[in-house]
């Protein structure tokens, strides 16, 4: 299940660089062409933005996978396993409800939205709202993982504290997990023969 995961969230990253770099294209060329040659591309800003919404959940999900949303863990850190396996149930619990909210919030919209078009391209708008379904479910089923090796337990105590204070302890943890596996190759080339 881990291995999908991963090649689930390295095609959605192929995806956000595909929608990121369309969405340039339009915006300059439409740039370009009503300041250079006085006229413009008229799908532009409607894509863009649609394209946007969609990057914006498409990486939401990305970044909760790899637990790089940004968070203050300035009590639950300092609290004992269990109390910081009981903060981290509950509020893998109460994400699990607030994605229940959102896939059906959006599955609302995108229901009432089916039928009416977009004033320029003329897509249905129910093509915006299901960025939501999109991030619910697969926010869902990462959020249930992440509680399956709570509850299993399988994490660490260092793994019971999913947010980062700060982007840069995030990169430094990074590099420090790469520099252990090199250091840990170095001294076992033959991959755990000795």
């Amino acid at each position: 299940m881990t291995r999908l995961i991963e090649v689930y969230c390295r095609l959605l990253n192929g995806v956000i660089a595909l929608f990121l770099a369309i969405m340039v294209v339009l915006v300059f060329g439409n740039v370009v062409l009503r300041y250079g040659f006085n006229s413009g591309i008229t799908v532009s800003e409607e894509v863009s933005r649609w394209l946007f919404v969609w990057l914006t959940f498409l990486g939401a999900i990305v970044a909760l996978k790899e637990h790089a949303h940004l968070g203050t863990d300035m009590l639950v850190s300092r609290l004992p396993v269990a109390g910081k396996k009981a903060c981290l149930v509950i509020g893998q619990l109460l994400m699990l409800f607030i994605a229940w909210l959102v896939f059906k919030g959006s599955l609302e919209q995108a229901t009432i939205n089916w039928d009416v078009s977009a004033p320029v391209t003329g897509a249905s708008v129910a093509i915006f709202y299901a960025s939501g379904i999109v991030f619910a479910v697969s926010a869902a089923v990462l959020i249930a993982l992440d509680l399956w090796r709570v509850l299993s337990g399988q994490l660490s105590e260092d793994e019971l504290v999913m947010v980062k204070e700060s982007e840069e302890q995030g990169e430094l943890e990074a590099l420090q997990a790469e520099l252990a596996r090199e250091d840990a190759s170095r001294l076992n080339p033959h991959g755990g023969r000795p």
